[in-house]
């Protein structure tokens, strides 16, 4: 059973309209345009903890924050990709999360503030992520990908161009990623009416910015249509009360087929990115997480 605060949780979403981006198109449209006028800032927050050093550098042609531990050795890296749907800038819970990371895994966490919609399109963030972790790699060694809702399907979509390139991620970590960007699987419908904060009318307005030029099959988009053999090892967090969810169910399925070392932690009655949450379900997912991505480093 979820935890009392996880209980809660819908409700909050509710009542702050959370979801009035995603059940409406129009709000949607308005919410694009209102973020084109003004866009939100995505620096790091001055209260982050005391134990990370924060850098930044130009490395995409973008904005690309650094954060490591300030004591202990480092070894490895991560790239991380935050969510939003593609529209939404870096929130707060990413940088607690990439902060987490850094302290407790002891790795430099890549944070890329990637052009969100309507500039940015998968056709030219995908391949610079894919760039990102390259270069990651050969400045702190192995380098894993996560990243938690859009920003998973950007995570996965880079893993998979870069497997192409003969360049095998270590880990790839997603956090209720969205997979299938057609959003048309029919076990939708019986996840909907639980889901206090996706819905199909917002995404289908922010993925034909997203998809540009692209067909929704490009695993550029959509990588839950892509060949999956040969990818490096993948953990998968998605909660039931959230539409991805049953996409995550098949990926996982296909990923098994394929030959994949994949694992899948599943919430019952739990909501989209529930790892970044603060609920005791989602303090356990970061704990868990983080063990993957370190030891996903080979031993010093």
């Amino acid at each position: 059973m979820p935890s009392l605060r996880s209980r809660l949780l819908p409700g909050y979403l509710r009542i702050t309209r959370s979801n009035r981006i995603y059940t409406s198109s129009d709000e949607a449209r308005k919410h694009i345009e209102r973020l084109r006028i003004r866009p939100r800032r995505f620096g790091p927050p001055r209260l982050l903890r005391s134990d990370v050093s924060v850098t930044v550098d130009q490395l995409l042609g973008w904005p690309v924050y650094t954060l490591t531990p300030k004591k202990g050795e480092t070894r490895g890296g991560v790239v991380y990709v935050h969510g939003g749907g593609w529209v939404n800038q870096i929130a707060l819970q990413h940088w607690q999360l990439a902060a987490q990371i850094a302290v407790e895994g002891g790795m430099s966490v890549a944070v890329p503030i990637y052009p969100l919609i309507p500039l940015g399109t998968a056709e030219h963030v995908v391949p610079a992520v894919a760039e990102l972790v390259r270069t990651c790699t050969a400045r702190y060694g192995s380098t894993c990908l996560a990243g938690d809702s859009a920003g998973g399907q950007i995570a996965l979509s880079a893993a998979i161009l870069l497997r192409d390139h003969q360049h095998i991620v270590p880990r790839t970590v997603l956090i209720s990623p969205a997979l299938d960007l057609s959003v048309t699987n029919p076990a939708i419908d019986e996840v909907q009416p639980s889901d206090p904060w996706l819905a199909r009318a917002g995404i289908h307005v922010f993925v034909e910015h997203w998809r540009g030029t692209l067909p929704m099959s490009d695993p550029r988009v959509s990588p839950l249509g892509a060949d999956l053999k040969g990818l490096g090892p993948i953990t998968i967090f998605s909660g039931t009360r959230d539409i991805l969810n049953p996409d995550a169910r098949l990926f996982f399925d296909q990923a098994i087929a394929a030959g994949v070392d994949v694992e899948y932690h599943e919430r019952q009655g739990l909501v989209h990115v529930y790892p970044l949450t603060p609920t005791p379900e989602g303090r356990t997912a970061r704990v868990l997480l983080i063990e993957r991505l370190r030891a996903a480093q080979p031993a010093r």
